[in-house]
């Protein structure tokens, strides 16, 4: 089984979770491009790092989830990003042959989650965090702008069987 991004669950609510994610190291492509293209564009140079495609020919451990984010005030921009395996540094990472691969370190950071199930298009991914937006709120919850599309499944999976989940960081 692929193993996932550690995070410790906080508080359960009717139709969410907060979350605390530790710290990991992500490696990541930006895409300028429409969501429905982002993640395959950027899939095989991000797969070719964890395939020895990097300066010591070392294979990593595949992870889930795939992320796909917009950051604010970069809405023409996907990036797409794998988590390295839990107890990865950044220091020890081996550095990306191709230049499209960046990576970066993230710190603990406290996210609102929603799961859903389906495939991950634009349509659903944009309801689900209009939905995890509106529960936030209710809580009285700051939620950053950056939405976090989370697929843990190859896209070779029927897709009323994807498992997937919309992570939105909690603004300080």
């Amino acid at each position: 089984m692929t193993k996932r991004q550690e995070f410790r669950v906080l508080e359960t609510f009717r139709d969410f979770e907060i979350r605390e994610y530790q710290p990991c190291v992500i490696a990541e492509v930006a895409v300028p491009a429409e969501y429905s293209e982002a993640s395959s564009r950027a899939f095989s140079s991000l797969f070719g790092y964890i395939s020895s495609g990097n300066k010591n020919s070392e294979k990593i451990s595949m992870t889930a989830p795939v992320i796909s984010a917009q950051k604010p005030n970069d809405s023409g921009t996907w990036y797409v990003s794998f988590v390295m395996p839990t107890g990865s540094s950044f220091e020890k990472m081996p550095k990306p042959n191709d230049a499209k691969v960046i990576l970066r370190e993230l710190d603990s950071e406290m996210c609102v989650a929603q799961s859903f199930r389906g495939k991950a298009s634009a349509e659903l991914s944009k309801k689900i965090e209009k939905q995890l937006r509106a529960a936030g709120a209710r809580e009285n919850l700051t939620l950053s702008t950056e939405t976090r599309i989370c697929r843990f499944d190859p896209p070779f999976k029927p897709g009323f069987l994807q498992y997937n989940e919309i992570v939105i960081p909690i603004s300080r």
